[in-house]
Parts: C-alpha cells; sequence; structure tokens
C-alpha cells in the first residue's frame, strides 16, 4: 500500500460503492451498500435520491474505516455513476422534488412519441447521436416538471436545478457550490449536441427545458471542486468524473480508436472506441462521447443491453429460482444444453441494435422437461446472445473484427457466461485481473487531472493487466444455428406491449 491515494465512487443502479486506489492503481479497500428500488408501475423504475446521496457516503467512509487511510492523505477522489438517470432539486436547499427516474424506466414512453410524431428523430439522430427513447435523461426531467404541480413555473424562474446523478453527488459533496457535469454524461440526456459539444436549443425548446437547470459541463479529468471537510473527515478535491460504461472503457485501457469492451451488469454495454471524430451507425448504435480531455472530445459507437445481469436478479427475486448468482453457473453446467429453451429477457423493452420499447420477456420451448436448470442456462446465455446482436452491430460499422474482447462487470466473474460469450462471437474473451474497472477508470481520470500520474500511457501500465483468456471452441454451424434460433424468438419478443 503506497500513497498518495484516490478514492473513486461508483454509484451504481442497485448499489453504491467506494473503492480506495494507491499510486500503483491497485485496490486498498472497498465498501458496497445496497439500496431500493421501486417500481411504482409497470414499466416505471424510480430510486430515492436521498437513498442514492446517503449509500454512496456510507460507502465512502466505510471503505476510508476499513483501509486505516486517513482523509487527508486522499489526494484526489473521482465519480463514475449510473447513466441517464435523471433527477431535479431545489437550487436553495438541495432538496429532490420527485424520485429520480432510471435508465432502465419506460415511463416516458408517451413523450418520446410525441417528439417522434413531431418529426425529430432525425434531428436527434444527427445531432446528440442518439435516438429517441425513454431511456435518455431529457424526457424523464420532462415528466418530472408535468408530474410536480408548479414545477414547470419554478424552473422557469430557476429555482430548480437538474443532473444526472454525477450532478447530484456532486452537488451535495461541495454542499451545492457546484452544479457541474462532464462530456460523457451530458452526452446520454438527448439535448446535447454531439458536435458542437453544447447543449441543443431546439431541442431543449421542443421539451421546454430552461438552460438554466441544466448544470454545466466541463472536461472528463481536472478540478471540478472540493468534497467538503464534513463528509469524509478532510477537503478532498474532486478531479475526475465519468457516466459508468465510459469509465470501464477508460479503466480497460481502451485509448486507441479500434478498442472495444464490453461491460456485464445491471445492463450490459458495448463501447468501440472511433477517436476524435464521431462515427454515425447504420447498424442501430449510438455515437456518444467517450471523454473530453484537455477540452479535446473523444468519442465512441455504444450498444446498450437494457437487461443483463438483472435477468439472474429476477431469477433470485421474482422466481426463488437460485439463492444467489454464483448458483447459476453450477445449474448451467449440471445440462448439457438449454433444451430448447430460449429466454429473451425484454422486461423493459428491446436496446440496441433493436430499439423496440414494446418488446417484452418472452421464454419459448417450454416442454415437460424443462428444468430450473435449463431456465437459468437460458437466462445466462441470453445475456452473451444480447452482447452478440450488438458486438456484430459494431463490427458491421467499423468495417473490420476485434482482435479481442475485453469485459468486466459483476456477470463477467461467471465462467460459464464468459466461455458462451467467446462461443457465439467466435471471439477471445479476455478478463482483466482486476475487476473493478469502472472505479479504475473514475480513479484514473481523478489521477490524472490532480497530477498523480502524468499520462495515459503512464495509467497503462499500473496494476490490473488482462490475464483471463477464453478460446472459442464452438463449431461455426453449430453458432450460425443459434444465433439464427436467437434472431426468431427476438421477433417473437417485439411490439408485444403494442397488441
Amino acid at each position: 500500500m503506497s500513497g498518495p491515494f484516490v478514492l473513486a465512487l461508483d454509484q451504481g443502479t442497485t448499489s453504491s460503492r467506494a473503492l480506495l486506489f494507491d499510486v500503483t492503481g491497485a485496490v486498498v479497500a472497498q465498501d458496497q451498500h445496497e439500496f431500493p428500488q421501486s417500481f411504482p408501475e409497470p414499466g416505471w423504475v424510480e430510486h430515492d435520491p436521498e437513498e442514492i446521496w446517503e449509500s454512496q457516503l456510507r460507502a465512502a467512509r466505510g471503505a476510508l474505516e476499513v483501509s486505516g487511510v486517513p482523509a487527508g492523505e486522499i489526494v484526489a477522489l473521482g465519480i463514475t455513476n449510473q447513466r441517464e438517470t435523471a433527477l431535479i432539486w431545489e437550487r436553495d436547499t438541495g432538496r429532490p422534488i420527485y424520485p429520480a427516474i432510471v435508465w432502465q424506466s419506460r415511463q416516458t414512453a408517451p413523450i418520446c412519441e410525441g417528439l417522434r410524431q413531431r418529426g425529430l428523430d432525425e434531428h436527434v439522430r444527427e445531432q446528440t447521436g442518439l435516438v429517441i427513447d425513454a431511456y435518455f435523461s431529457a424526457t424523464k426531467l420532462r415528466f418530472i416538471l408535468d408530474a410536480v404541480p408548479g414545477a414547470a413555473a419554478r424552473a422557469a424562474r430557476g429555482e430548480l436545478v437538474c443532473g444526472t446523478v454525477d450532478t447530484w453527488l456532486l452537488y451535495r459533496l461541495t454542499r451545492g457550490a457546484v452544479h457541474a457535469t462532464e462530456a460523457s454524461n451530458a452526452s446520454r440526456t438527448m439535448v446535447w449536441n454531439l458536435r458542437a459539444g453544447d447543449w441543443d436549443d431546439e431541442l431543449l425548446d421542443a421539451l421546454e427545458l430552461p438552460r438554466a437547470m441544466l448544470p454545466e459541463v466541463r472536461d472528463s479529468s481536472g478540478l471540478f471542486g472540493e468534497a467538503d471537510a464534513e463528509w469524509l473527515g478532510a477537503s478532498v478535491p474532486i478531479c475526475g468524473i465519468a457516466g459508468d460504461q465510459q469509465a470501464a472503457l477508460f479503466g480497460q485501457r481502451c485509448f486507441a480508436a479500434g478498442e472495444g469492451k464490453n461491460t456485464y451488469g445491471t445492463g450490459c454495454f458495448f463501447l468501440l472506441n472511433t477517436g476524435t471524430r464521431p462515427r454515425r451507425s447504420s447498424h442501430g448504435l449510438l455515437s456518444t462521447v467517450a471523454w473530453r480531455l484537455d477540452g479535446v472530445l473523444h468519442y465512441a459507437l455504444e450498444g446498450s443491453v437494457f437487461v443483463g445481469g438483472a435477468a439472474v436478479q429476477w431469477l433470485r427475486d421474482g422466481l426463488g429460482l437460485v439463492d444467489d448468482a454464483a448458483e447459476t453457473e453450477v445449474l448451467a453446467r449440471s445440462v448439457d444444453d438449454t433444451g430448447g429453451v430460449v429466454m429473451v429477457p425484454a422486461f423493459v423493452g428491446l436496446g440496441a441494435p433493436h430499439w423496440d420499447e414494446a418488446a417484452r420477456g418472452t421464454i419459448l420451448g417450454l416442454t415437460r422437461g424443462t428444468t430450473r436448470a435449463h431456465l437459468v442456462r437460458a437466462t445466462l446465455e441470453s445475456i452473451a446472445l444480447q452482447s452478440a446482436d450488438v458486438i456484430a452491430a459494431a463490427q458491421a460499422d467499423g468495417g473490420s473484427a476485434l482482435p479481442a474482447l475485453r469485459v468486466d462487470g459483476g456477470a463477467a466473474r461467471n465462467d460459464f457466461l464468459m466461455q458462451f460469450q467467446a462461443d457465439i462471437l467466435g471471439l477471445p474473451v479476455e478478463r482483466p485481473a482486476m475487476a473493478e474497472v469502472t472505479a479504475f477508470g473514475a480513479a484514473a481520470l481523478a489521477g490524472l487531472g490532480a497530477g498523480v500520474w502524468s499520462s495515459q500511457e503512464e495509467v497503462r501500465g499500473l496494476a490490473g493487466g488482462r490475464v483471463d483468456r477464453f478460446e472459442p471452441a464452438m463449431e461455426s454451424g453449430e453458432r450460425e444455428r443459434r444465433r439464427a434460433e436467437w434472431s426468431r424468438a427476438v421477433e417473437r419478443a417485439k411490439a408485444w406491449a403494442l397488441v
């Protein structure tokens, strides 16, 4: 354990974590606290903003307590966060006016349909790199302003501010002194102009969102402000912020164009670094900001799978088929195949490359011989099959195949899933020794911003290189058959909520 130290706050969809890194990039200590999800109506997902903040603060204090490192020895703090989740709070008091609407939530689908009917599809795609979808933040903000009596008028008077989770944490950490975000999070709102690097006035007008509500957009690495001494025991500079998937891309050291990674968390997210020029996808992927450093925007192509590890959560909490996630690997290996079962976990619609808000979860091929092991195996395979659709789209857009797929996230620890991912892609899968690449990405951005590390090349040489490698073993004919079977199942899941 060697100082100086960098603290990373990793605020996720189901838990808040904090990890302390030393100067070699090694994890010194960590702490984690889950917080509850709310599902007030079918397809709706919400969080209590205060529970986000309180769980994150507990995790930060817990990591320091475990490590024994005094807060005064922390030279930088980095933040990475669940993206697209949106909040509105009072400028003066910091009091939220409504629950945080989570990225998974479908409750703003009617607002999205209204934007489509107004012919804004192409403008959104051209200017933001995104598609009109309830996934993104802007329609969530509009929903909250409509749902809370008097909120729209208060926003127009400048009494309310808004942001994604990074902005919320930054505001609370600095006791309201800083209302800011950074480019990767801003690019996920659906109202940020990808090329101009600023909020898009036409889209703000379309959604009637006052510009004054929105945070200032800064570089991903650099001084944002200081965490108040009350929170951690000493004032700590906040020097790096990135959305969780961009932080994972940075943490995987995908600094060059053509390098990509897939994260297996609540959802699955594939990002491919495309360099300093945005690339428009012809196959259903999104153009997004990877990070902004020294005023220069770096871009990525992204494919988002809405339900990845959440499908395993459903097996545990919804169906009671397993007691914990680790049990799924044992069950999946206990049968030779899925027994013909195909599961499409479109619980909140389908993301890339399909973009179908009305799709719903589907299980096909059930027989009297189907067991819980078959269902568990089909669920794990569905995570890899969804990711394979996204990666195939990225390869089609890029015109070349990845040499290997770098992976991270909680579900990436499942060896069965990683081997099946390699098999169904026909690509090697590489998993780093240090699984905490998202938090490390936030720490690396903060460390660069504070001068702990001098360059990306120095970051590339830090602890946590790739070690576990899964080679594809499936015959090409079987791979093609399985992909075709999957595609048929996906077609049956589409548009279900419209019937």
